[in-house]
């Protein structure tokens, strides 16, 4: 589960992502790793409580309707959840497309179907088979993570004063204001650990499984993440990082001055995985609300051989296809992040309500009430400035 939960939180993001964050916070984008880490860690808490508490596919519909006891919000927040996978994984198809060409030309639509057709497969194939191969592929990613962050190293010269004085900022606003810019673009790295709760089915002692995958993912990608902004701009300036569409290919042939090929290959993997797990999540949701008589009961089938929800993997996938052809997502991807964020906001504010009506249980984690609290007022507050910045960039 802790490979499932990585494999979806790091993803592709962090391959451009790393260019992204270097051109606002510069040698201060460590920094706004760290405090997006926090802030999204508050919701991973509220989530990480949940699924012990209901350890039951669809979590996040499934909370809300515990938290305010309302069929039809519930439902709404599972539908918004599918519609935030099928975009997501349509989108990262398209982006896969991109990245494929600069090996092979081959026709848009072709790549699109047989990558679309064959992720769709795999879901298909059985929990065990898909999470296996998506887990082996984030072990590849992670391993090139690993590989750039070892690489980088020896290109910098270590000297403490030096260290402080770069990456450690002053009490200067000025330096604090470019901080938390580098966070509203950070904290979306971390979105991703929402999607485990909606496999809850099919994890052994979930209770404990589950709530514990859930804290280690946020922990591991956090120190990845530390570790790969650290050394980039250490090896690299930000300034250059900031030009490259493609940083961290960048970065390796900048410091090692060899063909980046493998790097490149494992961002291709990366942004497929994405995909993958994206497709397995919105068939689990799909196939949650209907065993609940929340969506048509044939969602809730199972295939008695392969165990898993063969007819919601089935609209996932075609849901995915029509998408990925139409294409023109961008738009779609930033109402991704609105939705994700409100049902961040509703979580918190549902295990508030839920922990004021039972403080406690047995047998899984519970949080202190401050921290769904805070959870609450950060992801409105990101929702917020997320709907300003849309409607100011899109009239």
């Amino acid at each position: 589960m802790v490979l499932y939960g990585l494999g979806t939180t790091i993803g592709a993001g962090i391959y451009a992502l790393v260019g992204e964050l270097a051109g606002i916070a510069g040698y201060f984008a460590p920094i706004s790793f760290l405090i997006a880490s926090f802030m999204a860690t508050l919701t991973a808490m509220s989530f990480a409580e949940l699924s012990g508490r209901f350890p039951k596919a669809a979590g996040a519909a499934l909370y809300i309707k515990e938290g305010f006891g309302s069929q039809s919000l519930s439902t709404l927040t599972g539908l918004l959840v599918i519609l935030a996978g099928l975009v997501s994984a349509a989108a990262l198809i398209n982006g896969f497309v991109g990245y494929l060409h600069q090996f092979i030309s081959l026709d848009r639509t072709i790549i699109i179907i047989l990558t679309t057709l064959v992720l769709g497969g795999i879901a298909a194939w059985g929990i065990s088979t898909s999470v296996s191969i998506a887990a082996s592929i984030t072990i590849i990613e992670i391993s090139g993570l690993l590989l750039i962050i070892f690489v980088s190293l020896l290109g910098i010269d270590f000297h403490l004063e030096t260290l402080t004085s770069t990456l450690i900022p002053s009490a200067d606003i000025t330096q604090w204001s470019v901080i938390f810019a580098g966070t509203l673009l950070a904290f979306y790295a971390f979105i991703g650990f929402e999607d485990m709760v909606d496999v809850a089915e099919e994890i052994k002692d979930v209770k404990r499984n589950l709530p514990l995958a859930i804290i280690l993912t946020l922990l591991i990608t956090t120190i990845l993440y530390m570790l790969i902004m650290v050394t980039a701009v250490l090896a690299v300036s930000p300034e250059q990082l900031a030009k490259s569409k493609v940083p961290l290919t960048f970065l390796y042939q900048h410091v090692t001055g060899n063909d980046a090929s493998l790097i490149s290959m494992i961002g291709l993997l990366a942004i497929i995985n994405g995909a993958l797990i994206q497709i397995i999540m919105a068939a689990r949701v799909m196939y949650g609300l209907g065993s609940r008589g929340q969506l048509p009961a044939f969602l809730s089938m199972v295939n008695t051989h392969t165990q898993t929800p063969l007819i919601t993997t089935f609209i996932a996938t075609v849901a995915v296809l029509v998408m990925a052809l139409v294409g023109y997502l961008s738009l779609l991807a930033e109402i991704t992040s609105l939705i994700m964020l409100s049902i961040f906001s509703m979580i918190n504010l549902a295990l508030v309500r839920i922990k004021k009506q039972q403080p406690e249980t047995q047998n899984s984690l519970n949080f202190p009430r401050w921290i769904p609290i805070l959870g609450f007022i950060v992801s409105l507050s990101f929702l917020i400035f997320t709907f300003l910045n849309i409607t100011i960039l899109n009239p």
